[in-house]
């Protein structure tokens, strides 16, 4: 055994067990690297990796850092008291995920900070379905910081060519919704910030936060591509109330849509469904506008299965899987939520029940 073998933190992560990452992203000045800094800074004892993308002036931790030499993309890892691993990157962090699975062992997750003006989505399919990566991480979702002070100017802003933009699109991918700087703002402010964010991602945790110093319990862990838990997705529908309330016919603003129909699902019309609505983008509004989705997430009783099946989708990507089996004397209710643009409820109903039926 060679001396540097020696010196080797002993194995944390057992042989065949996945790592989740979490990827962190919000407009410039929302306290991501706040955030970050925190893990990095406090006693929890977890052993976290963090990848930091952005760096202000005068901190510790980046004071011991550089920002890529000789062309590489990538610094060495930055190992602190506290256990925790650091390293600063240039791009979205693939290059250093894939240098830090060769240390795997020393920590047990991993918190990924993307720039300021990025959509989570592309970075969220590499970790997501890409075989090689995904063979030793998984995804485990998508947080999302918001500056209390700023988000309302941020909303407001309108692209010239009419898109969505980037705040908007960090807010309808995120599965935790962090809204920091809240001392700077009024109660009321607050209040009508809240609802503005919850009309266009309601399936979402919501956390409010100053200093970005949050309880790790409630941004680690949470399993948002994953199997079915106590905190499940059916169960996170139901308690948060995201039943059909909604009862706009057709928004052009990112809004969350949710469909439920009771019955069992044909896997194969479902897929064309899917395919025709996020590939081929040919499910049009009743204006003749193609529905722009940023975000699918189901539970649904497929035919011929006693497992629910878990749906999710981000952008053009989607995937399903089984999971917990259904209870003999439980009743079959199948729930979709979309989020997206021009999303228009009479069409995707009818699309979708379509897809159902009502025996096994």
């Amino acid at each position: 055994m060679s001396s540097s073998d020696e010196e080797e933190i002993p194995d944390l992560v057992p042989a065949g067990v996945k790592v989740p990452i979490t990827i962190i992203t919000g407009f410039l000045g929302a306290g991501k690297t706040t955030l970050l800094n925190y893990v990095l800074s406090e006693q929890h004892g977890k052993r976290i990796a963090v990848i930091m993308n952005e760096f202000g002036d005068g901190d510790s931790i980046e004071k011991s850092m550089s920002v890529g030499t000789d062309g590489e993309r990538y610094e060495e890892w930055l190992e602190l008291r506290n256990g925790c691993l650091c390293c600063s990157v240039k791009d979205n962090g693939v290059k250093a995920i894939e240098n830090l699975m060769t240390k795997k062992g020393k920590f047990d997750y991993i918190l990924l900070e993307t720039t300021g003006l990025a959509d989570p989505g592309p970075i969220a399919s590499i970790f997501w379905l890409d075989e090689e990566l995904c063979s030793d991480i998984f995804l485990d979702g998508i947080i999302t910081m918001i500056d209390a002070k700023y988000a309302p100017k941020y909303l407001a802003e309108k692209k010239e060519d009419g898109s969505v933009n980037e705040f908007t699109r960090q807010v309808a991918l995120a599965d935790v919704l962090i809204v920091n700087k809240t001392d700077l703002i009024t109660a009321e402010e607050l209040v009508n910030l809240k609802d503005r964010i919850r009309s266009i991602n309601k399936f979402a945790r919501f956390l409010e936060t100053s200093h970005a110093k949050t309880n790790l319990d409630d941004i680690l862990d949470l399993n948002a591509y994953g199997d079915l838990t106590t905190d499940s997705l059916e169960s996170t529908f139901i308690d948060r109330g995201y039943r059909i309330t909604d009862t706009h016919m057709i928004d052009k603003s990112v809004t969350t849509l949710t469909l439920e129909q009771e019955g069992n699902v044909d896997k194969d019309k479902l897929d064309r469904f899917l395919q025709t609505l996020l590939w081929e983008k040919s499910v049009l509004n009743t204006h003749g506008e193609a529905m722009e989705l940023y975000r699918i997430k189901g539970v649904l009783s497929v035919v011929n299965t006693e497992q629910r099946c878990v749906v999710q989708a981000v952008h053009e990507l989607y995937d399903s899987h089984p999971t917990t089996s259904w209870q003999p004397d439980e009743k079959r209710i199948n729930i979709l939520v979309f989020i997206g643009r021009n999303l228009d409820r009479e069409v995707l109903e009818k699309e979708f029940i379509q897809c159902v039926c009502n025996n096994t």
